[in-house]
């Protein structure tokens, strides 16, 4: 049985090789229009998102109401320094800006934020056909003031983009076994300050 899962790892590990030269060798063809957003700083265009860099990743979060978006950006947010060394960086969602602020500031994310607003962006630039609010990233180039999509990829339960999957795995448990959760506090059976007022 061992050494059947360390093929399996070895498989998996040169089918990821192998998709990344694909994707390396795969050129941009779809061109997209200059989308608005809006921030905390006002308006914002997908040009600007690119923040003087020629590949923006766009991360497709589905917003605060979503505990599995959540784990993916709590996930990201940890490698988020290394990843803006290679290339602009941006966390959407239909959330206003100050509500994305507020939530991206209770979970500790550094990720520069921008509200779609369930507008024209995620309809048409949606990681999952027919899906307005769907989880995943999006890789975009620009060549002065053209803008090209060039990879898009959707998240879910036990993909590529999120390790804590694997992770789980070493445990024997499934994305069927497991829930993610805001908050991981049990409350205690017994409360020494009496126990008013408590939220869960």
């Amino acid at each position: 049985m061992t050494e059947e899962i360390q093929k399996l790892e070895q498989e998996l590990y040169q089918l990821t090789h192998k998709l990344n030269q694909l994707r390396q060798q795969t050129p941009a063809t779809l061109e997209v229009q200059n989308y608005p957003f809006q921030t905390q700083g006002g308006e914002a265009s997908l040009l600007d998102l690119f923040d003087g860099n020629d590949k923006l990743l766009v991360i497709h979060n589905m917003g605060q109401g979503c505990r599995y978006c959540t784990l993916w950006a709590d996930g990201i947010n940890g490698f988020l320094p290394h990843l803006e060394s290679a290339m602009a960086v941006v966390l959407v969602s239909k959330d206003s800006p100050d509500l994305q602020r507020r939530f991206a500031n209770e979970r500790g994310w550094r990720f520069r934020l921008a509200s779609h607003g369930g507008g024209d962006y995620m309809r048409e630039q949606s990681v999952m056909a027919d899906e307005s609010n769907a989880p995943g990233a999006v890789l975009y180039e620009r060549d002065g003031n053209k803008i090209m999509q060039r990879h898009k990829v959707s998240f879910g339960p036990g993909d590529l983009y999120c390790t804590f999957w694997n992770l789980l795995g070493l445990a024997g448990l499934t994305e069927n076994e497991w829930t993610p959760q805001y908050q991981y506090w049990k409350r205690p059976q017994t409360l020494d300050d009496g126990g008013q007022n408590i939220q869960d």
